[in-house]
């Protein structure tokens, strides 16, 4: 994912659960673990602007607070869980809002869902009313936590979309 300027974040988090758009409230992230792993979800959401001035192009995400359709979102996703807690890695899901055209991750082996959570599989390889899965039907995303980076104590992970 390309690297961005970013403003201070506004985050939502509480343990294991947490919701990335208090703008249109989705359904929370979770982390899919026992309650013993005690994994906390934190989550900001950006809007992101490009500055076309001289030369590059500079992409820069600053706190969402208000929401206009056509605009670019990048959704962080704080995750951690204390060392030494549990052991064995885990599995974030992340509810998408409605309002959220998903677009890609900063991680290339998540799983999507787009019945709501109830089927998982990879965009291209799922069927919506007997046609191909879009990113437009995409309800869910699905990340799994390795135990080597769970072991590590914390990470992040990124989402764009459109808001429609």
């Amino acid at each position: 994912m390309t690297q961005y300027r970013i403003s201070r974040a506004i985050t939502a988090g509480a343990a294991v659960l947490a919701g990335p758009l208090a703008l249109a409230p989705p359904a929370p992230a979770t982390a899919g673990a026992l309650p013993s792993a005690r994994v906390a979800i934190d989550s900001a959401i950006f809007v992101e602007h490009i500055d076309r001035g001289n030369g590059a192009p500079v992409r820069s995400l600053e706190p969402a607070t208000r929401l206009e359709p056509g605009e670019r979102v990048v959704t962080l996703v704080n995750w951690s869980r204390a060392i030494g807690v549990a052991t064995g890695g885990f599995v974030v899901v992340n509810a998408l809002p409605a309002r959220l055209n998903y677009q890609q991750s900063s991680q290339a082996d998540e799983d999507v869902s787009v019945d709501g959570g109830h089927s998982w599989g990879r965009l291209g390889s799922l069927r919506v009313s007997g046609r191909i899965a879009t990113a437009a039907d995409v309800t869910h995303v699905r990340w799994h936590v390795s135990p080597a980076q769970a072991a590590e104590g914390r990470g992040q992970i990124a989402y764009a979309g459109i808001v429609r």
